[in-house]
């Protein structure tokens, strides 16, 4: 019943205006951490890893989560239309395995996100002048900051799917990205479901600042995933199919 779930929320996904912003969109951080490392290269010397405090700056603060909100609200734009909220609401499959399948489909949409974050840090990274290849450490990153979206993919999802608007949704998540900057240097980030993709990606810094930190971090992506998806699944229960 899931896979069947997750087949519907890919058909959404086919020739969709989605994938213009997920092609356009990281284009915009990378080309503006390319051109701040390159304007600040008497004081970042470390290279790609340098680079990478630059890309991630723009990135994790500002682009990063309101992409999420906006995939996540396109997963639920045809729900909120022309009364297909009955519709779902009398499909013959359990609540939770329709905000799985969103879930699922919207995180297979992030790590491909990272993957492209990737491609364009490495073409950047050459234009630039590095030499060798993309380091070990970036790459592992990349795949930390998939596991640090988990919370904020589940908050993405009810904040979509209670909120009609499609651009409230991103506009909330922006908020939530620009607090975690201040949560963060408080330590206070474990504490913040958008500050977690941020943490995984070692944003803004050189150095890993998670080592002896990863059963907190691990944790509170469990805790937030099962809080925003429970909470999902018991609104879902809780709705009239009436209203659409």
């Amino acid at each position: 019943m899931l896979k069947s779930c997750i087949k519907a929320e890919n058909a959404k996904l086919k020739s969709s205006v989605i994938w213009i912003l997920f092609f356009i969109v990281p284009i915009f951080p990378a080309i503006m951490g390319t051109f701040n490392y390159l304007g600040n290269l008497d004081v970042l010397k470390s290279g790609w890893y340098s680079l990478w405090t630059q890309h991630t700056l723009f990135y994790t603060d500002f682009f990063y989560a309101p992409l999420i909100a906006a995939y996540a609200s396109y997963l639920w734009r045809m729900e909120h239309l022309n009364h297909n909220w009955n519709l779902l609401m009398t499909a013959p499959v359990s609540l939770k395995n329709l905000i799985l399948a969103k879930f699922i489909v919207l995180f297979k949409m992030t790590a491909l996100t990272q993957v492209w974050i990737g491609v364009l840090f490495f073409i950047c990274g050459k234009f630039a002048g590095l030499p060798g290849m993309l380091p070990g450490k970036c790459i592992f990153w990349l795949f930390r900051g998939c596991i640090g979206s988990i919370g904020i993919i589940a908050l993405s999802l009810l904040l979509s799917m209670v909120i009609r608007s499609f651009s409230v949704p991103i506009i909330l998540s922006l908020f939530g990205s620009i607090a975690s900057l201040g949560l963060v240097a408080k330590g206070a980030g474990y504490f913040w479901p958008y500050a977690l993709m941020m943490l995984g990606m070692n944003a803004n810094s050189a150095d890993d600042g998670m080592m002896g930190h990863y059963a907190t971090f691990l944790f509170s992506v469990a805790f937030f995933f099962l809080l925003f998806i429970s909470a999902a699944v018991i609104y879902l229960k809780k709705k009239d199919v009436r209203s659409a």
